[in-house]
């Protein structure tokens, strides 16, 4: 039985280490995904049991991808795998490309994930009332997930409802990619979806993504902040939290870090403030943010502790390489009662 189940694309990254994708002569791959990411740092920091449910193409890359997830300790039983054609006509693996970025030049993602398995999921083929009847307590997708092709929104939807419907506790992200939407609809078509997901939601992660006209539309200043998820509230009046990260990016290798929360019981809520954080490798620090909320709130801690997890996971998120977690919860317990980086022996 799982505490936590993740709906979502896993993928191969590609990792250059310091150099670049396009000079690159090696490459370390870890394995990574918006929602995949939530369920592997609940599982390895936080201790909870968590699985994933998604599509890979039955090949050796997807057998790796397989073995990457059991190595992070997620339970990868509700893989969907789809027959390989030798050649990845019909379904193939995602692949993603990342550089870190240093200084003055920002991180770069590449993606090669088109016709994958998992974008090709339908309604009805998961049994989703059998998943939830286990006992799972939390239910976790996203907007990357929903805009993987017209039909796994559907798929989304399904789920969400399901968990709904079985008691189980529902959070979504936005997490809005442009590259997923173009030629698809745009940012308008990003936000239709995610506003017809978010009404199944009880915890809403990244709520400014649903701030403004359309994702990213408004870059909100900290004193807007309340005032933008107070106007997310009154869209989506179901949602019981509404969370997001809040990062100011002087450099790559330097950013500014915070978050901030509503609930109806709370009104606003401030995370710690984290200025001049060193950042070896941001991406996936926003899912760790995620992952720390929901262990907060499953523990049954205030909103105001639940978010000081999320925005301590993920800060350390940052300091190490990969899109998953490698921190452990006495270092984010520590970090967060304000615990400095000299060394302990």
């Amino acid at each position: 039985m799982s505490d936590v189940i993740a709906l979502g694309e896993v993928m191969l990254r590609f990792d250059p280490g310091e150099g670049r994708i396009r000079t690159a002569r090696s490459f370390q791959v870890w394995e990574g995904g918006g929602e995949y990411n939530v369920v592997r740092g609940l599982r390895r920091c936080f201790g909870l049991r968590t699985a994933v449910v998604t599509a890979l193409a039955d090949n050796a890359v997807g057998r790796l991808v397989e073995d990457l997830i059991l190595q992070g300790g997620v339970d990868a039983s509700m893989i969907c795998w789809m027959p390989d054609d030798g050649i990845g006509r019909t379904a193939r693996n995602g692949l993603n490309f990342v550089e870190r970025g240093y200084g003055i030049r920002g991180a770069l993602g590449v993606s090669d994930r088109a016709h994958t398995a998992v974008s090709q999921l339908r309604k009805g083929d998961v049994d989703w009332d059998t998943v939830f009847s286990a006992g799972a307590r939390w239910f976790h997708t996203g907007g990357i997930f929903a805009g993987l092709s017209d039909t796994t929104v559907d798929v989304a939807d399904e789920a969400m409802a399901a968990a709904r419907r079985h008691g189980v506790t529902v959070s979504y992200d936005p997490n809005y990619r442009p590259s997923l939407w173009a030629g698809r609809g745009g940012p308008e078509r990003a936000r239709e979806t995610d506003l017809r997901l978010a009404r199944h939601a009880d915890v809403i992660v990244g709520a400014l993504g649903l701030a403004g006209g359309h994702p990213g539309a408004v870059r909100f200043a900290p004193d807007e902040v309340p005032d933008a998820l107070a106007a997310v509230a009154d869209l989506l009046p179901s949602a019981r939290v509404l969370a997001t990260t809040l990062r100011e990016v002087p450099s790559a290798g330097v950013n500014d870090w915070t978050s901030a929360a509503w609930s109806a019981g709370t009104g606003h809520v401030s995370g710690p403030v984290m200025p001049g954080l060193h950042v070896l490798d941001r991406i996936g620090s926003g899912d760790g943010f995620a992952a720390g909320l929901i262990h907060g709130l499953l523990a049954g801690h205030s909103l105001e502790r639940a978010l000081a997890y999320g925005t301590a996971h993920g800060a350390l998120v940052m300091t190490t390489p990969g899109d998953v977690s490698m921190a452990t919860l006495p270092e984010v317990e520590a970090l967060i009662a304000g615990a400095t980086a000299h060394v302990r022996r």
